[in-house]
């Protein structure tokens, strides 16, 4: 059934490019397939990628894990529609891992949908989006899973991501001077994470943002990009601040983590978090710090006659650091030292120090690279933790 829905998709959009006026093959990465109507209303540009992915993991007292999978492999579509100023983004994940949690909440269905959201440029600086996609949170997060500088993200980011959502936003920059760029972001989601069919359970989640750019934008959007492929010919420098409430949250993470059951429904209490953030490049080196903080007045769940259910909120604190060097022949040394630390007296976690060296080859760029990493992870007092990992990415 996977399949043969697979096969239908790709036969409509197969269609689609006969029947369309002008179809552009574009350059290695930039697309498959450029579309444009006859009288130029509409627009699409269509795009795949896949992440092989294969990890060796060694634990103290245990055998060495091996693991190779398809890590992700999806499909994307972006244009406009009617005019230039209203833009979509679609996003679908294809892999097991991109489709995985399904539940009642999602109704049973695999998450196949990762964006589907519309962008409406409705004055000089401002734009509205709507729909679903990731909310404004911490930078790691939003950097494209295709253009990372490393082979996975952070345990920072494992931990206190606030991903996507159903929702809102507003968007708006302006410029103080010659160069000082100034962004903010405003955003208003279900507050339970993406593909969720079920209804608003608790609240709803507000995240606001801002970010300063003191030294003009980045050269292709570079401060969500990681490494420094473009070589900025002169120091750029971006540092972000988000605030996410939620609401009556229902989840152990806000709107990511489990749901928090209890003998009469769900259990409500107001979560907010915190990240700071910052990216620096200058030719061929890149630095990118972040912290997150997550916090509530009521941890623990609680039935109706004031009995822990076992369901915590994940409050706690985390920490990270990533640098690397791009030489001109396109390889490329990086480091990376995340700590994380649950409250250890309401999780029962133990705080983790992961520390990361990776090497990557981009051969055209993000679109055609090869990384690799190895990983010591120190959960002391519990077993340390080897892992290393080899990863080939291919966007088209």
């Amino acid at each position: 059934m996977k399949l043969r829905n697979t096969l239908l998709v790709l036969f409509a959009f197969t269609c689609l490019s006969l029947s369309a006026q002008e179809t552009k093959v574009p350059k290695f990465g930039k697309g498959i397939f450029n579309l444009m109507a006859q009288d130029s209303t509409w627009s699409m540009k269509i795009g795949a990628r896949m992440q092989f992915l294969g990890t060796s993991v060694w634990q103290e007292g245990e055998a060495n894990n091996i693991n190779f999978l398809v890590r992700r492999a999806r499909l994307k579509f972006s244009g406009f529609a009617f005019t230039p100023k209203l833009k979509y983004k679609i996003e679908l994940g294809l892999s097991n891992r991109d489709i995985a949690g399904s539940s009642v909440y999602t109704g049973y269905a695999p998450r196949i949908i990762l964006d589907a959201v519309m962008k409406y440029n409705f004055a000089k600086n401002f734009e509205f989006w709507f729909g679903q996609t990731k909310l404004p949170g911490n930078r790691e997060r939003v950097i494209s899973s295709a253009n990372m500088q490393m082979v996975d993200r952070s345990i920072l980011n494992a931990r206190f991501n606030i991903d996507r959502d159903m929702g809102i936003q507003l968007r708006h920059h302006f410029t103080i001077a010659d160069n000082f760029v100034v962004r903010e972001i405003l955003a208003i989601s279900q507050g339970e994470g993406r593909n969720v069919v079920t209804g608003n359970i608790g609240g709803l989640q507000y995240t606001g943002r801002v970010e300063f750019l003191p030294m003009g934008n980045f050269t292709s959007k570079g401060d969500y990009s990681g490494s420094d492929l473009k070589r900025e010919p002169k120091p750029k420098l971006a540092i972000g601040a988000t605030y996410n409430f939620n609401h009556d949250a229902v989840k152990t993470r806000g709107n990511q983590g489990s749901y928090m059951t209890t003998d009469t429904g769900f259990y409500e209490t107001n979560i907010s978090s915190v990240f700071v953030d910052a990216m620096f490049k200058y030719n061929g080196f890149s630095f990118m710090a972040e912290y997150a903080d997550r916090n509530t007045d009521n941890p623990f769940a609680t039935n109706s006659d004031g009995t822990e259910t076992g369901d915590v909120v994940q409050v706690g604190k985390a920490y990270n650091f990533q640098s690397g060097y791009l030489f001109k022949n396109n390889w490329e040394i990086s480091g990376r030292y995340s700590n994380v630390k649950l409250d250890e007296a309401i999780t029962g976690k133990v705080p983790e120090n992961q520390y990361t060296l990776g090497v990557s080859k981009y051969i055209v760029g993000h679109s055609l690279k090869i990384q690799t990493d190895v990983s010591f992870l120190d959960t002391n007092p519990a077993n340390d933790i080897i892992m290393w990992r080899l990863q080939f990415d291919i966007h088209f």
